[in-house]
């Protein structure tokens, strides 16, 4: 089994987003079972709460429900418990680093780079804006849920553990 951990700040707007495409993605996919996601954040401010009611309206227009997800902070044993920690911007790559034990540290990567969808990309945060800024983020994860689904695709083929 492969996990995945998206991280963005609060864990209600851009990783609730990327793990709603992810999870979609792969169960679509021959990966179904073979690859498990979640999500936290750099900060504790919202543990416990749902998403942003306007992350949840705009993975519904795309046929995913994220309603049920729940925010949390990223916690020590996630670098034990995920193969990879997948951040959503340089600022949370950052301090997801700074958390992050010496043997853990090649398995945090931006997102978007780790997918292969846009080098050195950065997901912005979409929490002051609007239908809009909510609509692109969604388009750069679910962009980076296809790309990851091809890469893992391909990883799991071969037999490398951690894709």
């Amino acid at each position: 089994m492969t996990r995945l951990l998206v991280v963005c700040l609060g864990n209600i707007c851009r990783s609730p987003l990327a793990e709603g495409a992810l999870r979609a993605r792969i169960a679509a996919s021959p990966l179904a079972g073979r690859v498990e996601v979640d999500s936290a954040g750099t900060g504790g401010w919202h543990a416990g709460e749902p998403p942003d009611r306007r992350a949840i309206a705009c993975a519904r227009r795309h046929g995913v429900d994220i309603s049920g997800l729940r925010a949390r902070q990223i916690r020590p044993r996630d670098f034990h418990d995920f193969d990879w920690l997948l951040c959503a911007d340089a600022s949370n790559l950052r301090d997801v680093l700074r958390l992050a034990p010496p043997a853990a540290r090649d398995r945090v990567a931006l997102l978007l780079d780790w997918a292969g969808v846009a080098p050195g990309g950065q997901v912005p945060d979409p929490y002051y804006g609007g239908e809009d800024q909510f609509e692109e983020v969604w388009r750069m994860v679910d962009a980076a849920a296809r790309a990851a689904v091809e890469r893992l695709a391909r990883t799991l083929a071969s037999g490398i553990i951690g894709a």
